[in-house]
């Protein structure tokens, strides 16, 4: 694959996960949608079905890799890092135009959201801004209302247990997809895709509750920098002191995932 097919893939690809399943947290999210509320089970199908859509649509351009972890993964089973840049380059871009996709298309719920008195008093922080650290201490959410559509946070702030949590539910993921290989066929048959899509299903009801299950570094970055940029009233902090965990977390699971099928597979 050319670099271009490669960087054009994994932008339409990952921005197209995004879309669907950053709209999934939006609808179950914001207020006037008529998916509010409807809970953590249409939030792991609906990313389920977002990873399946953005896999079959770039698969055959880039290798609907659309996540910096599987991309570590295969470079360690393969031993070829030489394009590992631009599948990062193209993930980080597509979940930054995934996440503002999904603003556009709740742009009403988002206002009606953050704009009603109950919301904003709800975050409200009578103290005035704090640091991430005195938010914990005190009990409080570090993030604002709506961050939760854009990228993960824990429910319980314990970065070791968040990060091996995010190690763990990655290398499961990146080991699915390595192992498909050796099932002759399999890829090219396209079932391969829907094979990963019900892992990132199972893990996220699996694994998914102490920090959301982002098991995919661009997924939340990429996300959270288009929070903390759209001018959204009251939307609060983007919660960076928790941000190199689901990054850091995510590709040491695909290092593990890559080790781990040299060891026991190759």
């Amino acid at each position: 694959m050319t670099n271009g097919n490669i960087l054009i893939g994994e932008i339409i690809g990952t921005a197209v996960l995004i879309l669907l399943g950053g709209g999934v947290c939006a609808a179950v999210t914001l207020k006037r949608s008529k998916a509010q509320g409807a809970g953590w089970l249409a939030i792991t199908f609906g990313w389920g079905f977002a990873v399946l859509t953005a896999a079959y649509i770039s698969l055959g351009v880039s290798g609907a890799h659309l996540n910096p972890a599987v991309t570590v993964g295969v470079a360690v089973q393969s031993g070829d890092w030489g394009q590992v840049p631009v599948y990062f380059a193209g993930q980080l871009v597509g979940a930054m135009l995934g996440a503002a996709l999904v603003w556009v298309a709740y742009l009403g719920q988002f206002k009606a959201h953050l704009t009603d008195p109950e919301t904003v008093a709800a975050h409200a922080d009578p103290e005035g801004p704090v640091t991430t650290a005195d938010a914990v201490r005190h009990g409080r959410t570090p993030g604002g209302p709506v961050l939760g559509i854009f990228s993960t946070g824990p429910e319980v702030r314990n970065p070791v247990q968040n990060l091996l949590t995010e190690v763990i539910g990655t290398t499961v993921l990146v080991l699915a997809i390595l192992t498909q290989g050796m099932t002759k066929g399999l890829g090219l048959s396209g079932t391969g895709v829907l094979i990963t899509a019900l892992v990132v299903v199972g893990i996220g009801l699996s694994l998914g509750g102490p920090t959301g299950y982002a098991i995919n570094p661009a997924r939340d970055l990429g996300p959270r920098i288009v929070h903390a940029l759209l001018p959204l009233p009251n939307k609060g902090g983007s919660d960076w002191g928790y941000a190199w965990i689901p990054v850091a977390g995510p590709l040491v699971g695909g290092l593990l995932a890559g080790g781990i099928y040299h060891l026991a597979f190759a």
